[in-house]
């Protein structure tokens, strides 16, 4: 296994070389927190569909558990059950706007993966990079357990655990544990804090920060070793639930799913679960006692559990619904964690948004009111009044307004015309309106039949743990 512990030599060089003004070390957060034999143990796997291009490349790679779907390329990198999601990559004759600038796409955009290790990491999206619209690259970057790539190149940095970067570029940076950022422009050279929610768009800036004594409760990033917290916890006691899915070479369906709903075969489904039309549910994605409405979708690392989702609702990737009912249109976003119990139920409202990365872990029952906003950490209605706002009122600030631990500035307006725009358009690219309203088929509908192929690293010699280099066309 000498050569993937050089490739993860190389990673953690090159990433303290783009870290070293922050006087980091990436070695105690790479080196032996996945043991090397766990690369034997998995093989890589490949979606083929007739209506996703299809373009692989493997070079010098270890690819151990993780999965491609799209155009792909990867040269000196570690993968581990690492999830690399190419359905809405841009395609040739597409066109994308940069302030008011239309940018023809001229060819099919690659996701270039280059002297990187991720650990279960979800990559999804489109570059939102307008100086190379046919290129998502994530270069000599260290990317820990449950974090989320979206539509954000990244180019030497370190991503810690449950931490989430969305549409921007990344360069330099380093992005602490269950963090979540999106800029209208690139980020250079930035250091975000533990538990840092902060969302600036080009007319607002949301930001809330956790306190250190709550978020180390749920997941706190330990060196050279695994994080620790009710969130890490959650995941571990549920992650031997998946091991006959992978093991199975013909898989059974747990439940019948209509033609216009894509179940993925590598999703975990348990309990009286109900898979209505137009619903995506993703690979590692899982169900269990779960009623998923018409039109709602569970994305990757996302678990539904004792929980109803009524109609067009979005749980966003590492989104977590526990004891929940949801209404019509609810967003939920990513890394999200909401733990209703037995007899306390959480209860949100139609068109209600629950923030990326919100704590709602409840000591009673808890109704969140139609078209509100939540964040932050909520348990009870007390922590509710200082944790949200309706959606009308957040529309008329225009100035700065603090809540707690969360500061606004700006454009309400803007804010919440972002986010509904933002939520139509991923229900639109799911397929949740496909039938009735749109003709337009979405990823429900395109990921109902999927062709799975598996791949298996070297399990002798110096490339031990390391993939033959392979080129897969169409």
């Amino acid at each position: 296994m000498k050569q993937i512990e050089k490739l993860i030599d190389r990673v953690v060089a090159r990433v303290n070389v783009n870290l070293r003004s922050f006087d980091f070390d990436a070695e105690p957060y790479a080196r032996d927190v996945i043991p090397t034999k766990q690369m034997l143990k998995f093989d890589a796997f490949y979606g083929v569909t007739s209506h996703h291009p299809l373009r692989l490349n493997f070079k010098n790679s270890s690819l151990a558990g993780s999965y491609f779907l799209g155009k792909c390329f990867t040269d000196n990198v570690v993968l581990y059950k690492t999830d690399v999601r190419g359905d809405e990559l841009k395609r040739k004759g597409d066109v994308m706007s940069v302030n008011g600038v239309e940018i023809p796409v001229e060819k099919d955009e690659e996701i270039h993966i280059r002297d990187s290790y991720l650990i279960k990491t979800l990559i999804h999206n489109f570059s939102h990079d307008p100086e190379a619209p046919e290129e998502f690259v994530i270069r000599n970057t260290l990317a820990s357990f449950y974090s989320n790539i979206h539509g954000a190149p990244v180019e030497g940095c370190y991503i810690a655990p449950f931490a989430t970067v969305d549409l921007t570029s990344l360069h330099g940076c380093k992005v602490g544990t269950f963090s979540f950022v999106q800029s209208a422009t690139d980020l250079y050279h930035l250091e975000i804090p533990d538990g840092t929610i902060w969302m600036k768009g080009g007319t607002f800036e949301f930001k809330y920060t956790y306190e250190k004594k709550v978020l180390d409760r749920y997941i706190k990033s330990m060196p050279n070793g695994k994080p620790e917290g009710l969130l890490w916890d959650f995941m571990e006691e549920r992650k031997g639930d998946y091991a006959d899915i992978y093991n199975s070479a013909v898989p059974t369906a747990p439940v019948t799913v209509s033609s216009k709903s894509a179940l993925n075969r590598y999703a975990y489904v348990a309990g009286d679960t109900q898979i209505h039309e137009n619903v995506l549910v993703s690979q590692r994605a899982y169900l269990d006692n779960a009623w998923m409405g018409p039109g709602t979708n569970a994305q990757e690392h996302s678990y539904v559990i004792n929980s109803r989702l009524e109609k067009n609702d979005i749980t966003a990737h590492g989104a977590k619904i526990i004891n929940a009912n949801l209404a019509e249109k609810v967003f939920v976003g990513f890394n999200s964690f909401i733990n209703g119990k037995p007899g306390m139920p959480v209860s949100l409202g139609k068109g209600s948004m629950v923030m990326p990365h919100t704590i709602i872990d409840v000591e009673e029952p808890l109704v969140i009111p139609e078209r509100h906003a939540v964040w932050g950490y909520i348990r009870n209605a007390d922590d509710l009044k200082t944790h949200s706002v309706s959606l009308d009122e957040l529309s008329k600030i225009d100035g700065e307004v603090t809540l707690g631990n969360m500061q606004f500035k700006g454009c309400g307006e803007d804010l919440v015309h972002g986010f509904e725009h933002r939520i139509d358009h991923i229900l639109e690219a799911n397929g949740a309106y496909f039938g009735d309203v749109s003709k337009v088929r979405g990823h429900a509908q395109a990921g109902h039949m999927i062709a799975y192929n598996t791949l298996q690293p070297y399990l002798t010699g110096k490339m031990k743990g390391i993939f033959p280099t392979i080129d897969i066309q169409p």
